[in-house]
């Protein structure tokens, strides 16, 4: 009886032994695809995090600057909303016309076509192929820039939907994104982005590092990492450190 127990017992340890291991290799895959951008649960909003990942988010030399809006009406011609390299900030609303949390957005958009917001605002849906142009000029108000580019989609790495993108025109920077249920909460989220950015700059800006001063100054010149200034024309950008 006694060795029963004791083999009982020595099997239970194994089989905890082997629960921990296999819990703790499934959490390093999943932070290795979160590491990679791969969206593990794709088809859900997040239930909490109704919050701007606040920036600057500049992108890296590889990514250059946040890609142009590029696609079609919902009238079918072609079109191209540029984002950087322009003197206001964008706010891209990535929306479909089946999401149940879209709906709220569409609707009150069909009675501010500016939900509010001092920014220029362009909504991002998917294009024809995904998305029927009849559907969504139901949806949408005529005064409400929509540009159907599912490309959009795959260069901004749209995870939910729905999706705020925060761009600086000037800089280049994402300022936030995240995702949001109502266009009040998105205002807050943008104020609060917005606040967040000043108060990163206005640190480096007193500081005593000259390198930190020197890089904020940059910015505001609106040269960011990547920028062509910074490289000799002769050294190929991959080399550059």
């Amino acid at each position: 009886m006694t060795a029963i127990l004791v083999t009982m017992g020595v099997a239970i340890v194994l089989l905890g032994a082997l629960m921990i291991g296999l819990l703790r290799s499934h959490a390093e895959i999943l932070r290795a695809l979160h590491s990679l951008g791969a969206n593990v649960d794709e088809g859900a909003t997040p239930a909490h995090d109704h919050s701007f990942s606040a920036g600057p988010k500049p992108r890296v030399a590889s990514e250059d600057a946040p890609p142009d809006i590029a696609g079609q009406t919902l009238h079918g011609s072609t079109i191209k909303v540029g984002v950087t390299g322009v003197e206001n900030r964008t706010l891209l609303a990535f929306l479909s016309s089946g999401c149940s949390a879209c709906q709220v957005l569409w609707q009150d958009l069909k009675s501010d076509p500016t939900a509010g917001l001092d920014d220029r605002l362009v909504v991002v849906v998917k294009g024809p192929e995904a998305e029927s142009p009849g559907r969504l000029r139901d949806l949408a108000h005529p005064d409400v820039t929509v540009v159907q580019s599912t490309p959009a989609w795959e260069e901004y790495g749209v995870p939910v939907t729905p999706y705020f993108v925060y761009v600086d025109g000037p800089t280049g920077e994402i300022i936030g994104e995240g995702s949001s249920p109502s266009w009040s909460q998105v205002r807050s989220l943008i104020v609060q982005a917005a606040a967040d950015r000043e108060a990163t700059i206005a640190a480096l800006s007193v500081g005593d590092d000259p390198e930190l001063r020197a890089d904020t100054e940059l910015r505001a010149a609106g040269i960011t990492p990547g920028h062509p200034s910074l490289y000799p024309e002769d050294m190929p950008l991959e080399d550059a450190e």
